[in-house]
């Protein structure tokens, strides 16, 4: 990964964007903005979970950054018009990390933040897994882990029919790339040369309970997606910087679909469930959700705080 890091860096620097650690005024601010954004969802994902009674906190937490830059930097897509044919597509294949991608569609505007409350109470359109037919923004329903990247590598052979420039994003667990459907999906989209289809793969090496050495080891994981056809960068998941250049920068390769592999920690920014499988679905205590809320800079959430 540091090779890759490395090569990010030099690209940016080249095409007069310096690397993450090299500052730079105005890509330096615009970090910055998206390291501020990503705190704000990850203190909202926390407190919203904490509010509705239940949910998936570390498998949430992992993905903040990538959420954040797709949505702050590199998506076209827009709250007002939500189904204009010409717009990007994501899909969250790893549904039970739903409470993340709320927040980031509030953020964005595509429903008012106050509806985050609702998360976790009868009648809510936020459900325990992403809902396209109750949710705004939301592109496909997910949750049954596996088809999340036929779904986009469908969208994505349309949108090449259709002769339109939208791209596909997925982004994938890294347990869920054990199922037979992931790979299958991969041949697909390597076969029909959907250049427009990109996976993001949330590399957070645990899988439910347990890691993914002691279940089904997926290492050496992106020289698999290479050999499937695809073009593949491996990216720190929390670095802004690095995620913001190959998102922007995808496809990689012309008639290749694109594979991230995105090095991440589950449970990212509450010390305590950071790599520990136990975390997996679990509500803190109130001395512990006290303990999360100090790191993250937040309020109690069950003490009338924002």
């Amino acid at each position: 990964m540091a090779v890759e890091t490395e090569m990010t860096e030099a690209l940016g620097a080249a095409a007069g964007r310096p690397g993450e650690a090299g500052g730079g005024s105005a890509r330096e601010r615009q970090l910055e903005r998206l390291r501020q954004r990503a705190a704000e969802l990850r203190r909202t994902v926390f407190g919203t979970i904490c509010r509705g009674g239940g949910g998936h906190i570390p498998a949430s937490l992992s993905i903040v950054e990538i959420l954040t830059v797709l949505y702050e930097a590199v998506l076209r897509v827009d709250p007002a018009r939500p189904h204009d044919p010409q717009r990007d597509r994501f899909i969250l294949s790893k549904g039970h990390g739903c409470v993340a991608l709320y927040a980031a569609l509030a953020a964005k505007g595509f429903f008012p933040p106050e509806q985050l409350a609702t998360y976790g109470q009868a009648g809510t359109m936020l459900g325990g897994h992403p809902d396209m037919h109750k949710t705004p923004g939301v592109e496909a329903s997910t949750g049954s882990l596996g088809h999340g990247l036929a779904f986009g590598a469908g969208m994505a052979l349309a949108g090449k029919l259709d002769k339109k420039d939208y791209r596909v994003f997925v982004l994938l667990g890294d347990g869920e790339c054990q199922e037979g459907s992931v790979w299958e999906a991969a041949l697909f989209a390597a076969q029909h040369k959907l250049d427009h289809l990109t996976a993001i793969i949330d590399y957070n090496q645990l899988q439910a309970l347990d890691r993914l050495e002691e279940v089904v080891e997926l290492a050496p994981l992106a020289a698999k997606w290479g050999a499937f056809g695809w073009a593949v960068r491996e990216v720190d998941g929390h670095g802004v910087g690095e995620l913001m250049d190959v998102l922007t920068a995808a496809p990689l390769a012309a008639g290749r679909p694109t594979a991230v592999v995105a090095h991440t920690i589950k449970g990212k920014g509450i010390s305590f469930m950071e790599n520990v499988p136990i975390w997996h679905y679990r509500l803190p205590d109130e001395q512990e959700r006290r303990q999360a809320c100090a790191e993250l800079g937040m309020a109690d959430p069950l003490e009338g705080g924002p």
